[in-house]
């Protein structure tokens, strides 16, 4: 149900042809102490002029398996030195933050969309602070490893991955060691991001040296406990008109979602009947009309050709968005995120869950329940009663906030990938995270980072 959660909208693969190439074309960039040299993009093919610097490159976190996570890092468009640092993840399990996340969402650049070069993203979140997108696990866009061995992992050894690749990234940036350091993605990456926060909570814990300066967590759509989403899917299903009464009756009343081995055939039938909804409806935006573009092809014929030079060990599969060569595990998505949560904001982290109010895959309101249950484990106060948030003149969304720490927000008219959908309302409100405010409660023109 969750294996392939993230976009698979071809427009984005257009961009693989152009990641990595660095070209020296007369570019002149300021270059400082604590940066590696080696891993710096002048410039990508097709790409505007920018002011910015741009990272890519490998970080080795099993040397002795020849396992190695793929980088891009981004600066922030203005002031970068003073910015925070945030981390992007994408979910899948085993979809690509580069393609998925930067380039699709709320990277600096798109694809102009004839595969030629990219525009500028005017809503990159990289206006608030500087972006560092991972493809992880290995085997995951250009992350590889040379043991086959490893393409079958799970959360456990994801997120102690992770640790070893922040630890070593920061050995090549020695300038952002103390930074602010934010973890944020969507989708499958709420198992990804709370226990990478968890593990790194955990060695600063026990450092004597070097501490990580985690200053929150930010998860969209995030899959918090999969019985729990899936079952919400089809009430949303039946609150749109998308199945009938009788189909939702009988899905309430047979299916057993956090036992799928014990499943009743009554419950298998209605979720066949309820599975045409896949073939004319994208479950991602439910508002949108599937539509298969002429990129499409485009995309096929870019994939064929050999102009990365990411790819360094000459791996033997083209570049993907969702890896179809890795077995993550499927019992791992059971795990209940809310005691892994608890400890975060028990160590003072703040935790913001966000949602598009248009994603059936995850609908909001289960998401919003679990942050309820949540606060009420916390012993917890309402501190911001629920309420729409305003983005210009217009609600971009509803929000509610417990205990100071503890923070749920729609975006109105976003899916599943809310920066996709709504940039403007998506960088209005990472920018108010990642600075410290809350959401405003009423209409302001000046409210918004993207003036």
């Amino acid at each position: 149900m969750f294996k392939n959660m993230e976009s698979r909208r071809a427009v984005v693969a257009t961009m693989v042809v152009v990641l990595v190439t660095v070209q020296w074309l007369g570019y002149t960039f300021r270059f400082a102490e604590g940066y590696p040299e080696e891993d710096m993009v002048v410039r990508l093919p097709g790409q505007p002029k920018v002011g910015f610097r741009q990272f890519a490159g490998y970080v080795d976190v099993d040397s002795e398996n020849g396992r190695s996570l793929f980088y891009y890092y981004v600066e922030a468009v203005k002031e970068p030195d003073t910015k925070p640092l945030t981390l992007w993840l994408n979910g899948g399990p085993g979809c690509s933050s580069v393609g998925g996340g930067d380039f699709t969402k709320l990277g600096p650049f798109y694809p102009t969309g004839d595969g030629r070069g990219l525009r500028l993203n005017s809503m990159s979140w990289n206006k608030a602070s500087n972006l560092l997108f991972v493809e992880s696990p290995a085997v995951v866009g250009w992350s590889y490893s040379n043991r086959s061995s490893n393409y079958n992992t799970g959360d456990k050894s994801t997120a102690n991955d992770m640790l070893v690749f922040l630890l070593r990234w920061f050995n090549k940036f020695q300038e952002l060691k103390s930074r602010d350091l934010f973890l944020t993605g969507e989708s499958y990456a709420g198992h990804y991001i709370p226990q990478l926060a968890d593990v790194i909570l955990s060695y600063n814990s026990r450092s004597n040296g070097f501490k990580f300066n985690v200053k929150g967590i930010a998860i969209g759509n995030p899959l918090l406990k999969l019985d729990r989403d899936v079952a919400a899917a089809y009430e949303y299903f039946w609150s749109h008109g998308m199945i009938s009464d009788e189909v939702r009756l009988t899905i309430m009343n047979q299916c057993d979602f956090a036992n799928p081995k014990n499943m009743s055939n009554a419950c298998i039938h209605a979720i066949v009947d309820s599975s045409v909804l896949t073939e004319y409806i994208n479950s991602y935006h439910v508002l949108l009309d599937v539509c298969y573009p002429s990129i499409v092809q485009q995309e096929l014929r870019l994939k064929k050709m050999n102009a990365l030079h990411a790819n360094r060990t000459r791996l033997p599969y083209e570049w993907t968005m969702c890896s179809n060569r890795l077995n993550y595990s499927g019992i791992d998505g059971y795990i209940d995120m809310l005691p892994i949560l608890k400890r975060i904001i028990q160590n003072q982290t703040p935790v913001w869950i966000f949602s598009g109010d248009q994603d059936s895959v995850i609908p909001l309101q289960s998401s919003r329940t679990r942050v309820r249950e949540l606060a009420q484990d916390l012993n917890f106060k309402t501190t911001v009663p629920y309420g729409a948030w305003f983005h210009k003149e217009q609600v971009g969304g509803w929000v509610t906030e417990y205990g100071n720490l503890l923070t749920f927000a729609t975006v109105r008219g976003a899916a599943h990938m809310v920066a996709y959908a709504e940039p403007s309302r998506a960088l209005h409100m990472f920018s108010t995270f990642v600075t410290g405010r809350r959401l405003p409660n009423k209409p302001d023109l000046k409210s918004s980072i993207d003036d």
